[in-house]
């Protein structure tokens, strides 16, 4: 960004930039980029530099300088834990580290200035893509949770893969993110179900795991052993009480806790802001 801003160092970053693409599109390709090409490229560049100017600062002084200042800084990250490319499923990951620790290295904040870290997780497990996937559910009862819980990329519209609530992979998560609470989504999406099944540990070659393995050809190999647990059945969008909730979802909630060691300190019902219910406040 900052060579984007500067107009006296924009034009030989960019020549040195398309000297080496001219010479892989002239080997790979027979391409040829022109002078003139190269002259609509800088001119348009120093158009979004101009229009990104004012939005460019040192992110990691202005952060320290709030944290100094003691104001509330929220980090969100998105994708997931098994995405990640040091501690995910590789090779089926994305090129960074959306894991809680990612927020320091991308932010420039040092991991002693955050306070507290905050895991979501759906109340089922989902997967975008290839990759192991130990209780994805089958046929008509995956397709059936997809088309409820809107389960298709935001960008691509690609159908997400669906599955039972793994907690050894949510354990995995608590473990790698270092979680001390966590928000419980979507639960409205199993409520049509008579039985809800719960992934407790994995079976591989008849030895029971009960740690998420990272050799990925185990992992493509394992089964999970459930827990089942009585369904919850019937409309809660509208619950905005905890104890309101039906008593068996709140039997499920207490038995995802149990497994993972982890306060679900959020709940929501459904996808609008009324429709979550707060358990624990933990921030301020």
């Amino acid at each position: 960004m900052i060579d984007l801003i500067d107009e006296k160092l924009l034009p030989k970053k960019l020549e040195n930039n398309l000297n080496e693409k001219d010479a892989i599109f002239g080997k790979l390709y027979g391409l040829k980029i022109s002078n003139q090409e190269k002259k609509d490229i800088l001119k348009k560049y120093r158009e979004y530099g101009q229009l990104l100017k004012k939005y460019v600062t040192d992110v990691s002084l202005y952060l320290n300088q709030a944290i100094n200042e003691e104001k509330d800084i929220l980090f969100e990250g998105a994708q997931g834990t098994l995405l990640d490319i040091d501690h995910g499923t590789f090779p089926y990951v994305t090129s960074s580290n959306p894991i809680a620790g990612g927020a320091c290295i991308g932010t420039g904040v040092g991991p002693t200035k955050i306070d507290r870290v905050m895991g979501i997780t759906k109340a089922y497990t989902t997967r975008v893509g290839r990759g192991p996937f130990p209780t994805e559910m089958q046929g008509e009862l995956e397709e059936s949770t997809r088309q409820k819980g809107g389960e298709f990329g935001a960008t691509t519209g690609r159908p997400r893969r669906c599955g039972w609530f793994d907690a050894v992979l949510v354990n995995y998560a608590v473990r790698i993110n270092g979680m001390d609470s966590m928000v419980l989504t979507k639960i409205d999406v199993l409520s049509d179900f008579d039985k809800i099944k719960i992934c407790t540990s994995y079976k591989y070659h008849g030895e029971t795991i009960k740690e998420f393995p990272v050799n990925l050809e185990i992992l493509e190999n394992c089964i999970p052993v459930y827990e089942e647990m009585e369904g919850w059945k019937g409309d809660i969008s509208q619950i905005t009480k905890y104890e309101d909730l039906p008593q068996q979802l709140k039997e499920y909630i207490n038995r995802i806790e149990e497994l993972v060691k982890t306060k679900v300190a959020i709940v929501s019902v459904g996808p609008k802001r009324n429709q979550t219910i707060v358990r624990e406040k933990v921030f301020k």
